[in-house]
């Protein structure tokens, strides 16, 4: 229990007001400067796609054939001045893709055999292994190529990627209402290119209210069902609670380095291990939200991730290991006002503990990246599959982000009631910035940029790390019957939250938005240096939905029989082989999105296809000379 006189109650108070109005000032100066440094970003970024983009969602059906046709009308006639094309957004999942792939290949093998009399067209039992989902196939069908198109045509969604001539234009229309229904014709500024989370584009606008709270409710069951585990781990970390439900370790209890390990070391240990399945199951809540960016899907789990850690290690630990346990129905509200002022001294071994084992450590293994020599282990010397030498992770910010901002509610709630974890602190964050900062220059990648946007995160959990401090101050100085002393304690509190609002108004914008004036110097200075031509023709073949590392399909050859390679002689064409781009339908099917292909299992089944139908072709040659 935290003691001290009557009289050195106005030390603590004046050490609050410091460290309130030193943390403040230093907030201040960060702020401007990351919000100086977003603005950095988007001047020296003048050739960022996302610029210029905006993705439309909501689209409506009409009578028209496609969807592609009622996004052109649409912007054409109502931003005729600045709208330049589009691109539509096609079902992304893998088997779609596939499946995609494999329609147009059925299509053009079709194309090039619609003259041969000898191939028949219908569907006949043939025993083959297919190729593009591993499972037996007993027949095929070739379809014509109309069909293949209408089908393509109608896996088309309602969202599409939409690309105006000058930033303005697009800002304009990604924060205009865009008709009466705010569910139709949704707009806003397209990520980056790499930033696209490809998988939820697709989804349709109206179920993402349904999948945001489902997965509020996800999250809020789960806290929920966390607080078993750590209700058992609090009682670890008090004497006599083991004593009274672990009857059998008093032997073991008996000795002081014993239980020493088992109330101070073991508690830490194993909350850190239930802790390791929060962010997996974060980041999957946040990707069942619907996120259109990957950006998006980690701030969203890291802010999950950040409201699971405060509640479960900093509020529920402190509750079931010191009031819990010991209110009873006759608890008076002062009693339990009393026990509150002794939690936070009472706690402060669990805590210190908990920095050494998942700060100190967790620095280490960080730095070693212990699991990512596990991972690489088991996959090339148990599972012997090939490595990936091309593949570099991004950083993990829904992870490490909650974390250090853990330590900073720590560091704050402790200062003035149990500094003796600040030095614990000070070494994390000295060591946390030694080693985050050559893990970010040396060994993770940067797949995107997302401009400065985890700082209001940062921001906003310290200002309510000052506001939980300011309360609990003031309950320990009342209960200490110092009236005075608790109430120095008050106007800090309504200074940290106008603060707050200065900040909010002053800086938040910046990163929600881009500043117009800004965004029109840029078109005005590419525009007087030619660039803008250079830019709207880059856009063309900026958002890739498929990977560019996949083989194109008219890069796959097919074999033909010896009398085609006969006629390809005459004709000056390659022995043997025959582009599928040479056998392109009459109807053109290329779409932006469509330039590459997933190959493996696609190439298989072209070559499959070509390999039967040359079967089949020199069977009939054969029955027709018999």
């Amino acid at each position: 229990m935290w003691k001290c006189n009557q009289d050195g109650l106005w030390v603590h108070s004046l050490v609050l007001y410091i460290i309130s109005g030193v943390a403040c000032f230093l907030l201040h100066i960060e702020y401007k400067h990351i919000a100086r440094l977003r603005l950095l970003h988007l001047k020296r970024t003048t050739l960022n796609p996302g610029q210029f983009t905006v993705l439309v969602r909501g689209i409506p059906k009409t009578a028209n054939e496609s969807c592609s046709s009622d996004v052109d009308d649409f912007f054409t006639k109502y931003h005729a001045s600045s709208y330049l094309f589009h691109q539509v957004v096609y079902k992304a999942g893998k088997v779609q893709k596939i499946m995609t792939g494999a329609k147009k290949a059925c299509g053009k093998l079709d194309h090039s055999t619609s003259t041969d009399t000898t191939l028949d067209q219908s569907r006949k039992a043939i025993t083959y292994p297919c190729c593009v989902c591993g499972a037996s196939s007993n027949s095929f069908q070739l379809l014509p190529t109309d069909e293949v198109a209408k089908n393509i045509d109608n896996e088309e969604c309602a969202a599409a990627f939409v690309f105006f001539k000058t930033r303005y234009g697009a800002l304009l229309a990604s924060q205009a209402l865009q008709t009466s229904n705010p569910t139709k014709w949704v707009t806003d500024l397209a990520p980056e290119p790499d930033d696209v989370y490809w998988s939820n584009i697709w989804l349709p606008y109206k179920q993402l209210w349904i999948r945001r709270i489902a997965t509020l409710l996800g999250s809020l069951v789960f806290s929920v069902l966390f607080l078993l585990p750590v209700t058992f781990i609090q009682g670890l970390s008090q004497l006599d609670q083991v004593h009274r439900k672990l009857p059998f370790l008093n032997g073991l209890l008996k000795q002081p380095y014993i239980s020493q390990i088992i109330t101070g070391y073991l508690p830490s240990v194993i909350l850190l291990l239930f802790l390791y399945t929060v962010s997996p199951i974060m980041i999957l809540f946040s990707t069942l939200e619907g996120p259109t960016s990957h950006s998006e899907r980690k701030r969203s789990a890291c802010s999950k991730v950040l409201y699971f850690f405060i509640w479960n290690v900093f509020f529920v630990n402190l509750a079931s290991g010191a009031v819990i346990s010991q209110l009873n129905s006759s608890s008076t509200t002062k009693d339990i006002a009393v026990q509150l002022a002794g939690v936070i001294p009472g706690q402060t071994t669990f805590f210190i503990t908990y920095v050494l084992t998942s700060g100190w450590a967790s620095l280490s293994s960080e730095l070693m990246q212990l699991f990512g020599l596990i991972y690489n282990f088991i996959i090339k010397y148990v599972l012997r599959m090939k490595e990936d030498t091309a593949f570099v992770p991004t950083f993990p910010y829904h992870t490490e982000v909650p974390k250090v901002m853990l330590f900073g509610l720590l560091g704050f709630s402790c200062s003035v009631l149990a500094p003796l974890i600040l030095p614990f602190l000070l070494v994390y964050f000295f060591l946390g910035y030694v080693v985050y900062r050559n893990q970010l220059l040396n060994v993770y990648r940067m797949r995107y940029d997302s401009g400065g946007l985890y700082w209001p995160i940062a921001h906003n959990t310290v200002m309510f790390s000052l506001v939980l401090t300011q309360i609990i101050c003031f309950g320990v100085f009342g209960l200490k019957k110092s009236p005075v002393a608790a109430g120095f304690t008050i106007p800090p509190i309504f200074f940290i939250l106008s603060f707050n609002q200065y900040c909010r108004t002053r800086f938040l914008p910046l990163f929600k938005t881009f500043p117009t004036q800004d965004l029109i110097d840029l078109d005005r200075e590419d525009e007087r240096s030619g660039r803008m031509e250079h830019i709207h023709h880059g856009l063309r073949s900026a958002y890739r939905q498929f990977p560019d590392e996949d083989i194109k399909l008219e890069k796959i050859l097919t074999v033909r029989n010896d009398e085609d390679q006969d006629e390809g002689r005459s004709s000056s064409e390659p022995n043997g082989e025959q582009t599928c781009k040479e056998q392109e339908p009459g109807r053109d099917l290329c779409h932006p999105t469509l330039e590459g292909l997933p190959v493996s299992r696609l190439r298989d089944s072209v070559r499959s296809i070509a390999f039967l139908w040359t079967a089949k072709k020199r069977s009939g040659d054969s029955a027709l000379m018999n």
